[in-house]
């Protein structure tokens, strides 16, 4: 009986090199993404809103966004909606929460008129908090 040295083989050798289509799959996966949310993220409801001085978000838990754009259309959460929707809508958060915020935004060239008719059909659904938004003056 011998006793001798087994031989090993070295194996193959491992791979230095990165393997980079997984990383270019993923990126451009993302990049589709973004291409596609892109557009969704910003507003499409254009406003020329007033400026003030002391401009600050406001800190209510709840809130309804509720805009005018120059024509006299009403846009609630960027939706247009009639005045029966409008109604409607501030009917049910009423109920949901007397609290809920109204944060009116109204371009700058809609009547006095028409705000305070927004306004009054505001109070009416059951909610007397209106925040009115503007922006901050560019300095």
């Amino acid at each position: 009986m011998s006793f001798g040295r087994l031989e090993r083989s070295s194996g193959p050798q491992p791979m230095s090199d990165i393997n980079m289509t997984p990383l270019i799959d993923v990126m451009l996966v993302l990049l589709v993404i973004f291409m596609i949310t892109a557009p969704l993220m910003s507003s499409a409801l254009r406003l020329d809103l007033p400026r003030a001085e002391g401009t600050q978000p406001s800190d209510a838990p709840q809130s309804i966004e509720l805009a005018i754009d120059a024509q006299g259309q009403l846009f609630v959460a960027g939706a247009p909606v009639d005045d029966e929707t409008l109604r409607a809508r501030v009917a049910d958060a009423a109920r949901l929460n007397p609290a809920t915020e109204v944060q009116l935004r109204a371009d700058r060239s809609v009547p006095y008129g028409r705000v305070a008719e927004l306004i009054g059909m505001v109070q009416q659904g059951g909610l007397s908090r209106v925040g009115f938004v503007a922006e901050a003056p560019s300095r």
